[in-house]
């Protein structure tokens, strides 16, 4: 079936969200649209990713896919590209996709581009370079399916009234294609929203000095509902916070209603993770710093004075 692919990424609770913004591409072409789901829960994440736009999802629920990364579910699915002729097979820009996605590429020749922020069709893509002071357009030429990667929020999932068929996938993966085996995984804790989903998002940077500075953006975030706590890379690469904080053009993606930087300078490759963002609130010491620059609000002062109060101006006027 020639048309629009979406590789998404499944678990026993669901679709990951990347695949419901990949489907809304894939659905701007006016071609068949089509998704793969391979692990537990892909058979009944179907119809999550049909009320979104997937016409067929081809479904596999053997645990293969989750006991052994990307080897097996780039042979399913070079089975299916093979078998099904599609144009063009769109990503998400996580790790377990582009494991996927690179293997892909290696076995069919096609052509492959990462980090691209939007397609017009399957030959033709968009990127921002140079930290998102310029924008590309770019065509993939090669042998079909073209293989794109696309970057997080990169545009709006919508929803649509449709159903999907399910097409159960026989899975047979021989021992050799196999691979590693995953033996373990850690789920990492977290009390608010997701930063990604967050309304607002308080970033720290190197600005903050410390790791225990990161304390006062946990009690600002604390105090307004919606928040998650971010990270300049900066502060990610002294070890100040794990890496699931980095914002930027090797981190996250967010696009929050507001967003706070505090202690961080505001260099190319974190504005493009954040200048998305409806409202940017800046705090620095130094009045000649980037992030100024790009905010709607810049406060020059000192952050160690300037969180605790406004966490504490929040909480009076919440009566809290």
């Amino acid at each position: 079936m020639a048309g629009a692919w979406v590789f998404a990424e499944v678990a026993p609770d669901g679709p990951h969200p990347a695949a419901f913004e990949l489907l809304a591409h894939a659905g701007s072409f006016g071609m068949p649209v089509a998704a793969v789901a391979l692990g537990p829960g892909a058979v009944a994440s179907a119809e999550a990713l049909g009320g979104h736009g997937a016409a067929i999802v081809y479904a596999s629920d053997d645990p293969v896919f989750a006991e052994h990364p990307g080897r097996p579910a780039a042979h399913v699915l070079a089975g299916l590209v093979a078998e099904h002729a599609p144009d063009v097979v769109l990503f998400a820009q996580t790790y377990d996709s582009r494991d996927v996605a690179g293997r892909l590429q290696a076995r069919t020749g096609s052509a492959l581009m990462a980090n691209a922020n939007a397609v017009s069709d399957p030959r033709h893509a968009r990127a921002e370079i140079f930290g998102g002071t310029q924008v590309v357009d770019v065509e993939l030429d090669g042998p079909s399916p073209t293989i794109v990667m696309l970057r997080p929020k990169s545009i709006a999932a919508e929803p649509s009234e449709g159903t999907a068929d399910v097409v159960t996938i026989d899975v047979d993966v021989p021992e050799d294609v196999k691979g590693a085996r995953l033996v373990e995984r850690h789920e990492e804790q977290a009390s608010g929203p997701r930063l990604e989903d967050a309304k607002v998002v308080l970033a720290g940077g190197r600005g903050l000095g410390g790791p225990d500075a990161f304390a006062l953006l946990d009690e600002l975030a604390a105090a307004i509902d919606g928040a998650a706590v971010g990270a300049s890379r900066a502060a990610v690469d002294a070890g100040w916070v794990p890496y699931s904080y980095q914002i930027g053009q090797t981190g996250k993606t967010v696009k929050p209603d507001v967003y706070l930087a505090a202690g961080i300078s505001g260099a190319l490759q974190h504005a493009v993770g954040m200048k998305g963002a409806k409202r940017i609130v800046a705090i620095n010491k130094d009045a000649d710093a980037p992030i100024l620059t790009m905010a709607d609000l810049g406060v020059v002062g000192d952050l160690f004075q300037l969180l605790p109060a406004l966490t504490q101006e929040i909480r009076r006027r919440r009566g809290s």
